[in-house]
């Protein structure tokens, strides 16, 4: 079980010229036969103007310890990732089941902010498969 727990992974540059090992947030328990898992990136780069998908962890917060981080640090819920569990180095920690409803409430606003609202259900494939996934 992933999901939910903060983990060293090698992250791609934005260009994916390159990698760096870095922290993420594992958003999925592991998926199919290899393993895969959805990530959200994390930098301990704290923006003063947080994007309204960026889940601020407080190093002051009473749910800071679980996380295993060192120091304050940002989730950017809007740069995900799929990975296989393999290329996972180690485990950090986890999140509280209240910072776990606020990445909920991020990944609904990330995945939300561009989709039309409609009326109806989705059907198909992609519309019953993410709120089984990414449900928080």
């Amino acid at each position: 079980m992933m999901r939910g727990k903060l983990v060293l992974l090698p992250f791609p540059f934005d260009d994916l010229s390159a990698a760096k090992v870095r922290p993420a947030l594992c958003l999925t328990d592991e998926i199919g036969a290899h393993q895969h898992v959805v990530v959200a990136f994390v930098s301990s780069q704290v923006p003063t103007q947080p994007e309204p998908s960026d889940l601020v962890l407080d190093a002051a917060g009473a749910d800071f310890a679980a996380t295993g981080l060192r120091v304050a640090s940002v989730i950017k819920l809007h740069r995900l990732l799929t990975v296989s569990k393999g290329i996972m180095l180690r485990g950090l920690g986890s999140l509280t089941p209240a910072l776990q409803a606020q990445v909920g409430r991020g990944i609904s606003v990330t995945i939300q902010a561009d989709l039309p609202r409609h009326r109806e259900a989705p059907t198909g494939r992609c519309g019953t498969f993410l709120p089984r996934v990414l449900r928080f």
